[in-house]
């Protein structure tokens, strides 16, 4: 049967039930999978032994958390992650993250707003992949200071990107849609249509703007019940031995949610 593709509500929901009494997760728990199966991803498609430097850019929000862990598991696979927080979330799991990066070795760029574009300008000439862990499927635009020069610059940079669940600036549902956002060495606004991953790593369950998706697309995150997945019928893909991760069919079936 083919894999569904799920509208924000959803997934929202889906997240909801999985964080209920009935789910009996909690967030760390979600992050902790959710970060390893990004982290592998990453790790499949970009050996440690050709792409040792990562910049791991992560928003304020839960998918930055995501990066937060993934990172984590990337400086125990023997790469070499730096992490690039512009806005750093202020909740205390995003804080406890952090110190377990820091814990680590892993070094963090500037979040000084005056410092931010130099630095991740350097950055990203020293590094040999992204993970795109800025925006999750509640985004919606405006792109707002610092994102709205930072996007652009990860979309002109030439290094390959691997994003966490929805590349950055793609709505949810409609995929690509193009807006403005200021740029960097224009000095003015520019239209944008997001981020052009080479690898996607949906979790829990693809979103509907990834129906699009033509490069190599992982599904991560497993932590779904076969009684959870039933009641939305996601029919899942059966992951393979241990993997945390499963690569989904370029032409492969789908259907809505």
């Amino acid at each position: 049967m083919s894999i569904r593709y799920l509208t924000a509500k959803v997934a929202q929901q889906i997240d909801e039930e999985l964080m209920s009494t009935a789910g009996a997760f909690s967030l760390d728990q979600l992050m902790e999978l959710a970060g390893l199966a990004c982290a592998q991803a990453l790790a499949k498609v970009y050996p440690r032994e050709t792409h040792p430097r990562v910049l791991v850019c992560c928003g304020p929000g839960n998918q930055g958390g995501d990066g937060l862990v993934a990172a984590r598991h990337l400086s125990q696979f023997g790469y070499r992650p730096t992490l690039f927080m512009p806005k750093p979330g202020e909740k205390n799991i995003y804080q406890r993250l952090q110190i377990q990066c820091t814990n680590m070795s892993i070094s963090s760029l500037s979040s000084n707003p005056d410092e931010t574009i130099n630095e991740l300008t350097h950055a990203l000439n020293t590094s040999d992949v992204i993970l795109d862990a800025i925006f999750g499927f509640s985004f919606a635009p405006p792109v707002r200071a610092p994102f709205d020069a930072v996007l652009p610059l990860l979309a002109g940079s030439g290094r390959p990107i691997v994003s966490v669940d929805i590349p950055s600036g793609w709505d949810v549902e409609k995929g690509k849609i193009s807006f403005s956002v200021k740029g960097v060495k224009e000095g003015g606004e520019v239209e944008f249509a997001g981020l052009e991953p080479d690898v996607l790593v949906s979790l829990t369950a693809p979103k509907l703007g990834a129906m699009a998706f033509k490069e190599r697309h992982f599904l991560g995150g497993r932590f779904v019940s076969r009684a959870l997945e039933n009641k939305y019928e996601l029919n899942l893909p059966d992951y393979p031995g241990y993997e945390q991760v499963v690569e989904l069919p370029q032409n492969g079936s789908h259907q809505k949610l």
